[in-house]
């Protein structure tokens, strides 16, 4: 089974790009990962290579794909090897993201365009309940 579960913070603003002809997206970025155990009291963390494909792409991208961001992935660890010009071979390993869990929402992505009145006024109509009343 190769399954991989991270939490962690993008070091830097997600780049999005769309593949030429089909238009695919793709959204690259390194993940900042604490790891459990420090080092003389200093926080360490691995920083590790994500790739995020299609609509899942663009919407992290937009909403939790700035330097930063907590963010939760799940996805699968992937390898692959090529030639370089100067014939060496150069192995790249890094973790595809299937589904991704945006941490920490930004209250004007969440609402969009909503009036400060609305969200002031919600809850204004509802009527207390004496607790006293309650049959049981």
């Amino acid at each position: 089974m190769n399954k991989v579960n991270l939490t962690g913070r993008w070091t830097k603003d997600l780049e999005l790009t769309f593949l030429p002809g089909n238009g695919t997206a793709v959204a690259k970025g390194i993940l900042a990962v604490n790891k459990k155990f420090k080092k003389e009291g200093q926080p360490q963390a691995d920083f590790l290579p994500i790739v995020i494909w299609r609509k899942q792409a663009e919407s992290t991208s937009n909403y939790c794909g700035k330097k930063g961001d907590l963010i939760g992935i799940s996805g699968r660890i992937e390898t692959r090897n090529y030639t370089n010009k100067e014939g060496n071979t150069v192995y790249i390993t890094e973790i595809v993201a299937e589904e991704t869990d945006f941490l920490n929402f930004k209250s004007n992505n969440i609402t969009g365009n909503v009036d400060n009145n609305q969200v002031e006024d919600y809850g204004k109509d509802i009527t207390p309940v004496d607790e006293g009343d309650i049959p049981f």
